[in-house]
């Protein structure tokens, strides 16, 4: 049973998806498409030829934990992914995520252009140790 967690963006979604025994993360990558359709379509293609039977999709709640329109757009992501994809896909609080990935991508000496490359695959891996964790 491998498990996919989800970093939705505006320009980037991070993706990262654990072992088969859900008990690390084994890959994560970075899909650079701006339309929630066409992403969505991606991450239905990429759960099933991995086998994932669930997808963790990051909600970015408010400090205060009021939903505001990045909530929102995770909301849409999951009710649009539901109708492509046969794995059971739930909301997960991501707060502060993308800030630790910019801190452990900072402390590992990655520059600004590097980091925008990557610091939403590293912050799909966050929300997926952290849910995996949760286990």
């Amino acid at each position: 049973m491998r498990i996919m967690a989800v970093d939705y963006g505006d320009a980037r979604t991070g993706v990262a998806v654990s072992d088969e025994s859900a008990a690390i993360v084994g890959q994560a990558w970075v899909i650079n498409e701006k339309s929630m359709q066409k992403v969505a379509g991606a991450l239905a293609e990429e759960a099933s030829a991995r086998n994932v039977s669930c997808i963790i999709i990051g909600y970015p709640k408010n400090m205060n934990g009021t939903i505001g329109p990045r909530g929102e757009k995770s909301e849409q992501l999951l009710e649009l992914l539901s109708t492509q994809c046969a794995a059971d896909i739930k909301l997960w609080d991501e707060r502060l995520s993308t800030v630790s990935a910019n801190r452990i991508l900072a402390d590992a000496g990655k520059g600004g252009k590097k980091r925008k490359k990557t610091v939403d695959a590293v912050a799909a891996s966050i929300i997926l140790e952290s849910y995996l964790n949760s286990l």
